[in-house]
């Protein structure tokens, strides 16, 4: 029997590097009844499935906290709230630490590297005195947290530095209070204090750089949450108005928004008009008007006008919430080229620990007069320099700022595999309505016969004013700036011909070819020219008359968007093989195809045709992109490599599309391959210096430059450098924030 299981993604604390993740995932994988669990480092977020009937998210926070971790496991807005409060007590924490240690470094480090100060009588015992607050204070949460994963049988960024600083400390300790130990086998007691405290003061400057790089890589996600108004005023069956958290408000709640305020939830307007600027939703940079019956979301801005709206989503359902989750998850998901990058990072620390045990052995045995002091030199350099830091960042920090940088564009991206994807299609595949075209009706042409009077327009516009036809729609919106409606008008709708109207004893009809046929009203050999060459074009032509003489002719059409043609020809030029999939008849597939200029069409496709199309197309070795809005392109978009759903479309498309385009632009398909070009070029980048930091820092510190040039590094400029790679490495990802697509 099969059991459900749910998924979280939860905040996991803590974490000092890469290697804290892949332990924090093995621990979590390895409770009963997880099914699957992944932690990433940048994000600081764990993704789990599990069975409730089998664990809680207590027993996982019980579970990560005996290693040395924790789990915020709170959900909603006061969660988010408490964890970036918990951020930034913890960010201002470490900046007072550092300041401390970094205070108490300054005159160990001057004493201990001025010759005429270190061999004062009492040096070794001032220096002692200034680094044991850096090490056992300011440090020590490096040593518990290497001791809590001790036991559980990991190691990561806190077992180098407890090492390698902890060595050097009491190393030095026992010289100060026994160095007759030393003198009796004729050599000097050499002291490390300023190294040991120094590589602590140098690893948590890392660490707040790096905090504080990490927190614009999410600047995103702040913006999005900081869309949501915190309260919304509500009117009441009485007519009275309050003032409510926007977590109280209920389905079917009446909202009031004034000019300038934010949009607490989704829902439809009921009475009156604005308009209300949706950029930071649709990326459209033109405000969109609202009135009566339209739609508005959660996180817009009303601009001057004030209207009233019932209220339809609220929480979590709102568009806006979904954004910022689906942000959140996408951030927290991990490329197929981190996977492996977690692998290296698991077994990464254990190989530098025995490196560093060779090198001291090495050391030891060829090292001469002063084998003990490079020995334990090396040991303690190789630790501190090899930190993984740099490698656990060099992934996550690309994916947080690319997928970030998406959805600011309006561009949805759902997680990092389809992020690395999209590079690579070869071939996209669109359907056309809502997709290529604009998917509601509009007039793409218009001939008088008559001279189009004030008078005309008002009877014409009047008459489409009543109808409810869908046609009817698309003939009141193109007159609606430039006729006014016209009460004393007497209408009768003639059911599959149109509608007649009657204005001051005259009688006007709207409608098809049957209906003027009827009304005995005749058509002139040029009107029934321009008629058959729309009907040719696919268009839908309806006629405007009076009893004696047809007035105008109107073509409409489901009109193509601009940007769709502009995106196609972007596409083209890029190399990529550009497919139309429609339901729709081979006449109208034929005319939108020859004005979007796609070489490649199919008509009259069952749902299961577009899938099978695209399966053919994987077979023939292609990557594939499908880009569509409705419900029966759902399997589509599932079957294709990227599916990629309209913002306006149906919401089974967008839950089963890797991404969504919310301004429903085609233009942003384009910038979404450029975005993961931009994204996966950075990873690389990223990865390159974290591999080559490693590769060349590991056997200087080893000192494999010491038997031609004398040089040996000092662990000081070690933990400098560890920390300098780990910062280059989050501002490289950062640097993706300002290129443009």
């Amino acid at each position: 029997m099969e059991t459900d299981t749910i998924k979280k993604t939860l905040p996991v604390l803590k974490m000092s590097c890469g290697a804290c993740a892949t332990s924090a995932q093995k621990i979590l994988t390895r409770q009963e009844g997880v099914t699957s669990a992944s932690v990433n480092f940048a994000t600081e977020t764990a993704q789990i499935e599990f069975d409730p009937k089998k664990t809680d998210t207590s027993k996982l926070k019980a579970a990560l906290q005996g290693a040395g971790y924790d789990l915020e496991i709170e959900e909603g807005e006061a969660s988010s709230e408490k964890l970036e409060n918990l951020h930034e007590e913890n960010y201002k924490a470490l900046k007072k630490k550092v300041t401390g240690a970094i205070a108490l470094c300054i005159p160990l480090v001057i004493i201990g590297m001025t010759p005429a100060l270190m061999h004062m009588e009492y040096s070794n015992w001032v220096m002692w005195l200034l680094s044991t607050p850096v090490v056992l204070y300011f440090g020590k949460d490096f040593f518990i947290r290497a001791y809590k994963q001790a036991k559980n049988r990991s190691f990561n960024m806190d077992t180098l530095v407890s090492l390698s600083a902890g060595t050097a400390y009491i190393y030095s300790v026992f010289n100060t209070l026994f160095p007759q130990f030393w003198h009796a086998r004729g050599l000097h007691p050499d002291v490390y204090f300023e190294a040991a405290a120094v590589v602590i003061a140098f690893v948590m400057l890392g660490k707040l750089l790096e905090e504080k790089a990490k927190g614009n890589t999410s600047s995103s996600i702040k913006k999005l949450i900081g869309l949501q108004p915190k309260t919304v005023v509500i009117i009441g069956a009485d007519g009275n108005q309050s003032e409510i958290p926007i977590a109280q408000v209920q389905i079917g709640d009446i909202v009031l928004v004034k000019p300038g305020e934010k949009i607490a939830v989704d829902g439809k307007v009921i009475q009156g008009t604005s308009f209300v600027d949706e950029s930071m939703i649709t990326g459209e940079p033109i405000a969109s008007e609202k009135k009566a019956d339209d739609k508005v979301f959660a996180g817009t801005i009303n601009q001057k006008g004030s209207f009233q709206f019932r209220a339809e989503k609220v929480g979590g359902s709102t568009l806006l919430a979904q954004i910022i989750q689906m942000v959140q998850e996408a951030q927290g998901s991990k490329a197929p080229m981190q996977k492996l990058v977690d692998k290296i990072a698991g077994i990464f620390v254990p190989i530098v620990i025995g490196i560093a045990i060779l090198c001291f052995v090495v050391w030891m045995v060829a090292g001469g007069d002063n084998a003990f002091t490079h020995a334990l030199l090396s040991f303690v350099t190789v630790l501190v320099i090899a930190c993984p830091c740099a490698l656990g960042l060099a992934t996550p920090t690309a994916i947080m700022v690319g997928i970030g940088k998406g959805a600011e564009n309006g561009i949805l991206i759902k997680d990092a595999e389809s992020l690395e994807t999209i590079q690579k299609v070869d071939t996209v595949i669109l359907d056309k309505t809502g997709t290529i075209t604009e998917g509601k009706p509009q007039i793409v042409d218009i001939k008088w016969n008559v001279e189009p009077t004030e008078a005309l327009k008002n009877v014409l516009f009047s008459i489409e004013k009543s109808s409810e036809h869908p046609l009817a729609d698309a003939v009141s919106a193109y007159f609606s700036k430039d006729a006014q409606y016209i009460n004393n008008i007497q209408i009768e709708s003639i059911t599959g011909q149109g509608i007649m109207g009657t204005h001051e004893g005259s009688k006007f009809y709207i409608g098809n070819l049957k209906l003027i046929s009827n009304a005995n009203v005749s058509l002139d050999a040029a009107t029934k020219e321009w008629i058959e060459k729309r009907l040719n074009e696919a268009n839908t032509v309806i006629l405007f008359s009076n009893e004696h003489e047809v007035l105008s002719t109107i073509a409409i059409a489901d009109k193509i968007k601009q940007t769709s043609i502009e995106a196609i020809n972007q596409l083209q030029k890029a190399g990529i093989e550009v497919y139309m999939l429609t339901g729709d008849n081979e006449q109208t597939a034929r005319s939108i195809a020859r004005q979007a200029n796609i070489g490649h069409y199919q008509a009259g496709l069952l749902p299961a045709d577009k899938t099978n199309f695209i399966k053919q197309m994987q077979a023939e070795g292609k990557i594939v992109a499908m880009v569509g809005d409705g419900i029966n392109d759902s399997a589509a978009l599932a079957q294709a490599n990227v599916g990629i759903a309209m913002g306006q479309g149906s919401d089974i498309a967008i839950d089963t599309a890797k991404m969504t385009i919310i301004s429903n632009d085609l233009t942003k398909i384009p910038q979404a391959i450029k975005l993961s070009k931009q994204t996966n070029r950075t990873i690389r980048e990223n990865l390159f210096w974290a591999f080559i930091y490693n590769l060349i820092a590991i056997p200087i510190a080893a000192g494999v430059l010491y038997p031609f040039t004398g040089f040996l590094l000092n662990p000081m400029i070690a933990g400098a450098a560890m920390a300098l790679s780990s910062v280059s490495v989050v501002s490289n990802s950062i640097i993706l924030k300002y290129k443009s697509l």
